[in-house]
């Protein structure tokens, strides 16, 4: 037995395993044959039962076909938290398919080579999305787009508000180009023949940078996303008699954490999914919180900051307290947050840690047990944590002494697609068993086993929730014709967690301003990647092999600030 499984909260399982020999896409099934007409989806106050998403999905899994879809494609989502986003990725399971969720907020630059590197042919895009994708088509294998306007899915009276009032202006309205088709148009009833997808196949594609900074795809396997969510509805399993869980999703689902974590919980526990497209609109937020009153809410640290800053929430006008629990993860949260967020809700904020690699093998505070200022948590059933020697990754050190933070479980990623070198370094054998993740993140384990991070994966941002890749801002600088040398890094913020600042050597005789510099990042990056600080420098510290030091710039930060 596992020396942290002491620390459980009652109820919890030592271990899972066996795990069902089923995908997410069987849970769908299940789901709509149980609670037909029970709510899947919950979207701007319209609903969408499991029937119909258990239908719609079979219905654009035809359409994928009908359009050259085989086993094995690759799909990709260019979309917000909508209906559409699920009715596409789970009948592009249903197509034998995997998928490839975007952030809606790359540029085109930026989108071009994950669709190149993952060969893909067709889109799903939203139509403010549609020309972004033209625009870079010819530069990938992309032969089709799908386009889908948003307003498909709202309700009656809202769908006539947002035709005559944003529609046109926000860039909505949009004629599709020849060959191109509609998502609603793909919706076909033709019988195709498909078996659906076997635990062992790829499921998801989803962006990471690694340990190295470099972006990569993350391979995950139908099963993985089937085991994360039983570990998670083992964990946040509501007490006998208490009503049925809705689940709020803000987060996006191009992301590890809602992706993998929120829905696989939330198809596998036959919990409805409440979702929000933009989760910085917090007037909308809050409107969704007050219409659906969720009893769970995945959120970042900034989130819950902006929500208490929020002028409703300060006057204690907004009722919080459907909200049982709330999984926090993807940046450090403060012991004063927790403290102010569980005394408006009067709910439990649970932190969590995890990476894309380890699709969503999560380090977990107990729901009802003590949390420790500080600690992410224990580790969740059948998932193993160790630290070992920072220098060789090799030596496994006692509790206490701090090091690499390695992980294992079943639902590790498969690897980096077409990547194998980079695989080979993140998953290593340590002894008997599969293989463990190298993090690249360091912390310690006490003597209760609850993990403590001291630092993150050396250089990543993570600024809102969002990794940022020091190296790539700094490519994108360095072609500035006025910059001679850059840095960057992240310095501590206290509303988005971290905030991407560039350190800047202008050339001998050159000029530029902030605002230039700031406008032509705008235009190379999406916009949580453009830096909120910028300072000119004469010269950049350096290792004597002249490699920037980052770290010593973010420490220069530090004490200027006091």
């Amino acid at each position: 037995m596992p020396r942290w499984t002491r620390q459980y909260d009652p109820g919890v399982p030592e271990t899972l395993a066996p795990y069902p020999d089923k995908t997410l896409v069987d849970y769908v099934r299940h789901n709509a044959a149980a609670k037909p007409n029970a709510s899947a989806i919950l979207f701007k106050g319209s609903s969408l039962s499991n029937a119909e998403l258990d239908r719609l999905s079979s219905a654009f899994a035809s359409g994928l076909a009908g359009h050259g879809v085989r086993r094995g494609d690759r799909v990709a989502l260019v979309l917000p938290n909508s209906p559409q986003f699920l009715i596409a990725e789970i009948g592009a399971w249903k197509a034998g398919a995997a998928v490839l969720p975007l952030n809606p907020l790359y540029t085109g630059s930026e989108l071009v080579e994950p669709l190149r590197s993952a060969d893909v042919e067709i889109v799903v895009a939203l139509t403010p999305f549609y020309r972004r994708l033209k625009d870079i088509q010819s530069q990938t294998a992309v032969k089709r787009i799908v386009a889908t306007n948003i307003k498909e899915y709202l309700p009656p009276f809202l769908r006539i508000l947002f035709t005559l009032a944003k529609e046109r202006k926000d860039g909505h309205r949009i004629a599709l180009d020849a060959g191109d088709v509609w998502f609603k148009d793909m919706l076909t009833d033709q019988p195709v023949t498909m078996t659906g997808p076997a635990p062992d196949e790829p499921a998801i594609l989803l962006m990471s940078g690694g340990t190295t900074g470099t972006a990569k795809a993350v391979v995950g396997l139908h099963r993985s996303l089937t085991e994360a969510g039983h570990q998670l509805n083992a964990w946040l399993r509501p007490a006998e008699g208490s009503r049925p869980d809705i689940a709020l999703m803000p987060l996006p689902l191009f992301h590890v954490y809602a992706c993998v974590g929120a829905q696989s919980h939330a198809l596998v526990g036959g919990t409805p999914m409440a979702l929000v497209v933009n989760p910085r609109d917090l007037d909308d937020l809050l409107k969704t919180i007050e219409r659906v009153k969720p009893t769970l809410l995945s959120a970042v640290p900034a989130l819950l900051i902006a929500l208490m800053n929020h002028p409703r929430v300060k006057s204690r006008s907004i009722d919080f307290s459907s909200i049982r629990a709330c999984f926090s993860g993807a940046a450090p949260l403060l012991a004063a947050t927790k403290a102010q967020f569980e005394a408006i809700t009067g709910g439990r904020i649970v932190e969590g840690y995890s990476l894309t690699e380890a699709m969503m093998a999560c380090v977990v505070n107990p729901l009802n047990g003590p949390n420790k200022t500080g600690s992410v948590g224990l580790p969740l059933p059948d998932v193993e944590v160790a630290i070992v020697d920072a220098e060789s990754g090799e030596r496994v050190l006692p509790q206490g002494e701090r090091g690499e933070i390695i992980l294992r479980a079943p639902q590790l990623m498969a690897g980096y697609w077409n990547n194998p070198d980079e695989t080979a370094r993140a998953l290593r054998p340590h002894g008997e068993g599969g293989p463990w993740l190298h993090t690249g993140d360091l912390g310690y384990l006490d003597e209760d086993s609850y993990l403590f991070i001291v630092d993150r994966q050396k250089d990543l941002i993570k600024s809102s929730g969002c990794q940022v890749w020091p190296r790539e801002i700094e490519e994108v600088l360095a072609l500035h014709p006025a910059i001679l040398e850059v840095g960057v890094a992240g310095v501590p913020d206290e509303r988005k967690g971290e905030a991407v600042k560039a350190w800047v050597v202008l050339k001998p005789g050159a000029s530029a301003s902030l605002d230039e510099l700031r406008a032509y990042s705008r235009e190379k990056l999406a916009p949580f990647k453009v830096p909120s600080h910028i300072e000119f420098r004469e010269s950049l510290p350096k290792t004597m092999a002249g490699k920037v030091l980052r770290r010593a710039l973010v420490s220069e930060h530090q004490h200027k600030i006091g």
